[in-house]
């Protein structure tokens, strides 16, 4: 072959390419040999061409083409010809040509692969995909694929999309250090020992949190980052020890603009990548009524149905489950004036729901710490039955028409003392019934909400201490600023999560800028002075020299794009994950390093895992 190089890309040919000379590189997806007949269909991250061996090959180019086996990588030299009617396959882009082959060259041999690269569909359509370990272990393999193609193919469009819309919005991308110190930000620090420093360690940062309030205290406004973040925390679908948000931070802004950017870097995103156009404003929620309605501060919203409050009917029986959630004793939440007795009413399901299914959503309600799950069905006369029906026979028009229950409705309901935890157990209900259902709304794909409203702290029974609910940087709002001390529990935070189906997207916050405000948050939270000052003190350093007001937010670039293509774990959208153990099949890592290393950092390992 005169040059092997590509002149098209294997998904780029169309009907008017017809004649054309071309040079096609890529992997044998499949190949057919009919018997002096040879069709391959050649691959590469573009798409797939028909390449056609046929009599007018030489016998050399018929020799190497019957010779091809599945992931050779080859190069092929031919003319573009247009398929005859009867075969052209409309499921192509490339399906109406294909190109008659002249020369072929083989750049590499493939081994018998360890699974397919082609898509294997059981009988109900369902994809059969390989061991998760075995996918990691050979992951290049796995990134072959056209499911994960598509997938970091899309992240790096959003990326892309990110950086347009926020450089267009005057943001400045600055890279923040990678080596930093240690400080408390929930979850366990990766250290990296020093050489040079001997029993110093630096940390793998968990967020840019620090130095981006730095940078607002330097000056520039508008910052944002595509930062790698690390956490040494139990992995599940949708964390990895490794991962990245898009990191954002204002200066003299408010909680408006903020969220205001991030519904245009959303809609930017969705309408650039997907052509899809999400509502110039998404909802918000108070995180009271986030948990009171759905059961959760992360509510998949893309079905209505909302739980209820049912404590008028702790009045009309002696059943003593529900007199306990009616009086509500949870002293923590009596704020709120919220009953801890939950109802859902589920529409037209009765006759569909056994007891073995009411069974399953118990299960579910007690995984999620309620004592049971209390039920009863609505027949076609209107009265109750199963359950707790015997309990509330003759007060069906009065439950009925405060809970909006008809013929054929099912009615849940949670008790408990503690509102949160029937919240927390009914909503997971809500959830369930939501996939056992298929309750969405199938014209509301993606359902963004804003969580606003947050407690600033949380009371931690275990230690015996108020702890903040986000981060102790964050701005408590304003009108609380006075009781801070005397009342901790009644505090709001100016902080703000987004939700999008289900799943926490992003959170952010306004940030204190203020020494003196700052100091009473650590000293509530129990930070001695000398702790704060080891901790943080560079930062607070920092606002004594006129800090602005500011705030930001860091949307989850991997959840993101792990949504945007309707997958249920963010391992699917990383090139290189790992797996549940935080470990990488495919390098072995980590790995047991030699003992020079070892003396170079001044370090002894006084346990080694074993292999």
């Amino acid at each position: 072959m005169e040059s092997n190089k590509r002149t098209v890309t294997c998904g780029q040919l169309r009907k008017g390419d017809v004649g054309k000379n071309v040079v096609l590189n890529g992997w044998v997806s499949r190949s057919r040999d009919l018997g002096g007949l040879v069709f391959i269909q050649l691959r590469d991250r573009y798409g797939i061409t028909q390449v056609m061996v046929g009599d007018g090959a030489s016998d050399e180019v018929k020799k190497i083409a019957s010779s091809l086996k599945s992931e050779y990588c080859i190069a092929v030299a031919g003319v573009v010809a247009a398929r005859s009617e009867k075969d052209v396959n409309p499921d192509m882009a490339t399906g109406e040509i294909e190109v008659e082959a002249k020369e072929i060259e083989i750049f590499t041999t493939s081994q018998e692969l360890p699974f397919s690269i082609e898509e294997v569909r059981q009988k109900d359509g369902t994809v059969v995909l390989p061991n998760e370990d075995l996918r990691l272990k050979y992951r290049y393999l796995d990134l072959r694929r056209e499911p994960m193609q598509k997938n970091i193919i899309l992240r790096s469009q959003v990326t892309f999309a990110t950086r347009e819309y926020l450089t267009g919005k005057g943001f400045l991308e600055i890279e923040t250090p990678t080596f930093i110190k240690s400080t408390p930000e929930g979850a366990r620090d990766y250290l990296v020992p020093s050489r040079v420093h001997p029993g110093k360690f630096y940390s793998l940062p968990q967020s840019p949190q620090l130095y981006k309030q730095l940078l607002m205290v330097s000056g520039f406004d508008k910052y944002f980052q595509i930062a790698r973040c690390y956490r040494d925390e139990d992995a599940r679908g949708d964390r990895q020890p490794e991962f990245t948000q898009i990191d954002m931070e204002m200066s003299f802004t408010n909680r408006e603009e903020v969220l205001e950017t991030t519904e245009g870097l959303m809609g930017y995103i969705f309408k650039k990548t997907l052509n899809y156009d999400l509502p110039a404003k998404f909802d918000r929620i108070s995180w009271d009524d986030a948990f009171d309605l759905y059961g959760s501060d992360k509510p998949d919203l893309r079905f209505d149905l909302k739980m209820q409050d049912a404590s008028f009917m702790a009045d009309l029986s002696d059943f003593n489950a529900f007199k306990a959630g009616a009086a509500n004793a949870d002293k923590s939440i009596e704020r709120h004036k919220r009953s801890g007795l939950k109802a859902l009413v589920v529409k037209n399901v009765a006759d569909k729901y056994s007891r073995k299914m009411i069974e399953a959503l118990e299960s579910v309600a007690k995984i999620n710490h309620a004592k049971g799950l209390a039920w009863m069905k609505v027949d076609a006369e209107g009265k109750f039955e199963g359950g707790i029906s015997k309990f509330f026979a003759g007060k069906e028009s009065e439950i009925c028409g405060k809970l909006g229950a008809e013929k054929n409705d099912l009615l849940l309901f949670v008790s408990d003392e503690k509102w949160q935890t029937a919240c927390v157990a009914l909503g997971a209900v809500r959830k369930q019934l939501g996939k056992d259902l298929n309750l969405y709304n199938p014209k509301d794909e993606f359902h963004f909400a804003w969580i606003i409203d947050f407690p600033y702290f949380a009371w931690n029974e275990d230690e015996n201490h108020w702890e903040t609910e986000h981060h102790m940087f964050t701005l408590p709002q304003k009108k609380y600023w006075d009781t801070l001390e005397s009342d901790p529990g009644a505090v709001k935070g100016d902080l703000y999560d987004l939700v999008l189906n289900g799943y926490e997207l992003a959170s952010g916050s306004m940030r204190i800028n203020d020494p003196a405000l700052q100091q009473r948050i650590f000293k509530i939270v129990g930070y001695s002075e000398e702790r704060a000052q080891k901790a943080f003190g560079f930062l607070v350093q920092a606002f004594k020299f006129g800090a602005p007001p500011h705030g930001g937010i860091a949307p989850g670039l991997d959840r993101l794009v792990m949504l945007m293509r309707h997958e249920e774990s963010i391992h699917e959208v990383i090139a290189f994950p790992k797996n549940n153990l935080a470990a990488s099949p495919m390098d072995e890592c980590p790995s047991v390093v030699d003992q020079q290393q070892l003396d170079d950092l001044h370090l002894k390992c006084t346990e080694v895992e074993k292999d």
